[in-house]
């Protein structure tokens, strides 16, 4: 018997669960920090112009496959491109599944450090102290595993609820409270002693500190924090109505999240300034110096425990896309319940994420080409796995399907999109080019 597809409640519903794919822990996490090492408002700019010229050019892309086809990834890629072009599909949901597995580790922290902010456990440490507790936290063997199964099941349990019931109910909740802790925060941050260096530096660029690296982590940056080449967007778009604006729709995604990311870094660079602290950090930024700033402010364990707690919303709301996009495989292609689907699915994810969390500690010595299995998998998916499927996605949707891309748009009078030569254009070669440099630039460090 066939399971009649299901779709979005509304659109509201669509662009909040759409928008909170794209919003992770790439927005709130690393963009500050790359931010911070990569010289501020220059590296702001770039990231914005990857953003405008092959970001939306692919969130594009990806969601109009989706629903020219009301297919997973796999499904998708074999109704529109015949034998072959569904290993880009099978490359797209293996990708998921392994940012799944480190990605509920990583969130867990985020957990862990909700209850760390409510006993104001970094009250008068310093720096060294703060470090001291994170690496002792994630070299704990069992610790973190519970934080990151405590995430697992929260996240298995948005979408057992299906997609209007699971997905879209709890995004129309998760991300209005999401915007509001980041602007709370934000009006906070800018207005302490000393946060105008913060925002000039954040704000005012710096060319002199612009290098290949800086130009190659904007593009990377921008690529991740879209949730691009992993069929998250592609999944999303297989539950649209033919009849919803795609490009207006897929518009306000891109505008959403990358406000996000502009907020998270009015979040976390003021507040580094004004407490003296170096803003390229690196990765530690928010786990090993963010805590000391928040303790050091008046009301900060307030604001602390919100900002973990805007973290780990932003977390779930990522997670629970990449896990749809694992489910509706299974559902689709391999008869799956939603349920069994869901459920087979994160336990294996939790197993895999055990190895992950272990190598931080015990298992620290352990490395694949240097690296522990967390570095790995992140490499692996950020590096490789991801950019290569965004540049099948835009060569496809480029040169395989090219003026039928574009017809497919006009299913509706509202849906046309005035410059439907330059976004294919885009795809054709602008969005490959920038793709390419990632892989280089990732594969030559």
């Amino acid at each position: 018997m066939t399971v009649a597809r299901e779709h979005w409640g509304s659109r509201l519903g669509f662009i909040m669960a759409s928008a909170g794919s794209a919003v992770g822990l790439g927005n709130v996490w690393k963009f500050p920090y790359m931010a911070g090492e990569n010289g501020g408002g220059a590296f702001l700019i770039i990231y914005l112009g990857c953003v405008v010229f092959f970001g939306f050019a692919l969130v594009m892309a990806e969601l109009l496959i989706g629903r020219m086809t009301q297919s997973n990834p796999v499904g998708a890629f074999r109704k529109l491109g015949g034998r072959g072009w569904p290993m880009v599909g099978a490359m797209g949901v293996l990708t998921a599944f392994i940012i799944l597995s480190f990605y509920i580790v990583v969130a867990g922290w985020t957990l862990a450090y909700i209850l760390f902010m409510g006993e104001n456990t970094f009250s008068g440490l310093n720096i060294d102290e703060s470090t001291a507790i994170f690496n002792g936290f994630v070299a704990a063997p069992i610790q973190p595993l519970i934080y990151a199964a405590i995430f697992t099941v929260l996240m298995v349990g948005v979408v057992l609820g299906g997609v209007a019931s699971g997905i879209e109910r709890a995004s129309k909740w998760l991300m209005p409270l999401l915007f509001v802790l980041l602007v709370v925060l934000a009006i906070r941050a800018v207005s302490l002693p000393g946060a105008g260096d913060g925002v000039a530096f954040y704000l005012m660029p710096d060319w002199s500190r612009v290098t290949a690296s800086t130009w190659g982590g904007a593009i990377s940056q921008a690529f991740f924090s879209l949730s691009l080449g992993m069929g998250a967007m592609l999944t999303y778009g297989s539950y649209m109505s033919r009849e919803q604006n795609l490009p207006r729709d897929a518009s306000l995604v891109v505008g959403l999240d990358t406000l996000v990311a502009l907020l998270a870094g009015l979040v976390i660079l003021p507040a580094v300034f004004s407490a003296g602290m170096e803003p390229s950090a690196g990765a530690g930024l928010t786990f090993m110096t963010l805590p000391t700033v928040f303790a050091e402010m008046p009301a900060g364990a307030i604001f602390g425990l919100a900002f973990f707690v805007l973290l780990a919303i932003a977390a779930l709301t990522s997670a629970v896309s990449l896990l749809e996009v694992v489910v509706s495989y299974l559902v689709d292609d391999k008869g799956f319940t939603r349920a069994t689907a869901a459920s087979t699915a994160g336990v294996v994810i939790f197993l895999l994420g055990i190895p992950i969390s272990l190598s931080q500690g015990i298992w620290k010595e352990i490395t694949i080409a240097g690296m522990t299995f967390l570095d790995f998998a992140d490499f692996l998916t950020a590096q490789v796995m991801m950019p290569i499927g965004g540049l099948l996605i835009a060569l496809f949707v480029g040169w395989r399907l090219g003026p039928r891309a574009v017809e497919a748009l006009k299913s509706h009078p509202d849906q046309r999109l005035p410059l439907a030569g330059l976004w294919l254009f885009i795809l054709r070669f602008v969005a490959p080019l920038g793709i390419a440099w990632i892989l280089a630039q990732g594969l030559f460090e």
